[in-house]
């Protein structure tokens, strides 16, 4: 199919890895650990098993993508740090949003809910940081952000036996 098209597989790329239903249990036999993960489109896929102990592919965000996130927002938030404070919030959370709406599939709550609370920590740093003084602690840092929320992490595309659910 690829000469047709006159395409040619990357090798440093490509390999052919055990992945699975079967996987697991090969490995298992063999005296191997757990079966190899595949990064593809941002997630890391893995075999994992369901409540109810049977075969599922799970996804979370792929270390390279989260540290990269995580850099973006980092230099962001120190770009913008004079900006005020309500414009700033607003722009935060519309990029936490574009972040949930992306990576927010099933099994992925946890790389989710560390986004959010490294987002947080940088805005307290940043915040910190536009004048000689400090301006938040902690406790007021905490009381803003009860009276204006970040958005929370939320799973928007939810993946089972059914496939896709799209929320």
């Amino acid at each position: 199919r690829l000469k047709k098209f006159n395409l040619k597989i990357a090798q440093e790329k490509s390999k052919i890895i055990e992945f699975g239903l079967f996987a697991v249990q090969n490995r298992k036999a063999r005296g191997e650990k757990k079966p190899e993960t595949f990064d593809f489109l941002g997630f890391t896929h893995y075999c994992g098993t369901s409540r109810t102990g049977k075969f599922r592919v799970k996804r979370k965000t792929s270390r390279k993508k989260f540290k990269a996130a995580v850099h973006k927002m980092k230099k962001w938030i120190k770009f913008n740090r004079t900006k005020p404070i309500n414009k700033l919030w607003k722009e935060v959370a519309v990029k936490l949003m574009g972040h949930y709406r992306y990576y927010g599939v099933t099994d992925n709550s946890t790389k989710l809910a560390n986004y959010l609370y490294i987002t947080k920590n940088l805005l307290f740093k940043w915040l910190n940081r536009r004048s000689q003084k400090r301006s938040y602690t902690w406790e007021k840092f905490k009381k803003y952000l009860e009276a204006n929320p970040l958005p929370m992490p939320k799973i928007y595309v939810k993946i089972g036996k059914r496939g896709l659910d799209i929320a």
